[in-house]
């Protein structure tokens, strides 16, 4: 089971309204809005992504990584995961 189940529905939601933006998005360039004004756009959906993806890091750390050094299992490997979704977090 992912660590964020019993939270599936608030990741849902948020989700939801990320994909909303897209779409706003979409209906910006399809009507021509100004250039500065879909960028504006552009970084508050990639500021919404970002803030999810912290969140879903935060809760594998204190889940999955967590039991994983509790019960001595493949803790190495969680941590390892979580430093190299922080890389791909930090270079996008």
């Amino acid at each position: 089971m992912a660590s964020y189940t019993k939270d599936r529905d608030a990741y849902l939601n948020r989700l939801r309204r990320i994909e909303g933006q897209i779409r706003g998005l979409q209906r910006m360039v399809e009507q021509d809005q100004y250039c500065i004004d879909v960028l504006t756009q552009v970084s508050a959906a990639t500021k919404a992504l970002q803030s999810f993806a912290l969140a879903l890091l935060e809760e594998h750390m204190a889940t999955c990584v967590v039991d994983a050094a509790a019960d001595g299992s493949d803790a190495g490997e969680k941590v390892k995961e979580a430093a190299d979704a922080i890389a791909r977090l930090v270079r996008s």
